[in-house]
């Protein structure tokens, strides 16, 4: 669930709440009890920075996926089912 930011337009109270997205917006200051919360706009409070946050960032050399090549076993076991024998 998200975290909305609320400003009061009365009183200039700053709230904060947790709220699924399908929740209608505040509109009742828990400061001043009038109707002009607004909803503010705000970033996100965490950042995806440096390496290893996608999926390319985890491949090299001939790897194709994220989990690596699957190898035939020697005893006939194919799990890729396109192995040359």
């Amino acid at each position: 669930m998200p975290i909305y930011e609320y400003q009061c337009q009365s009183c200039g109270h700053e709230h904060e709440a947790l709220q699924k997205l399908s929740a209608e917006p505040l509109v009742i200051c828990p400061a001043c009890s009038k109707p002009e919360l607004m909803k503010k706009i705000s970033a996100a409070g965490f950042r995806l920075k440096g390496s290893g946050w996608y999926e390319t960032d985890f491949k090299s050399g001939a790897k194709k996926n994220v989990a690596g090549e699957a190898s035939c076993s020697p005893s006939g076991g194919c799990p890729a089912g396109n192995c040359k024998s």
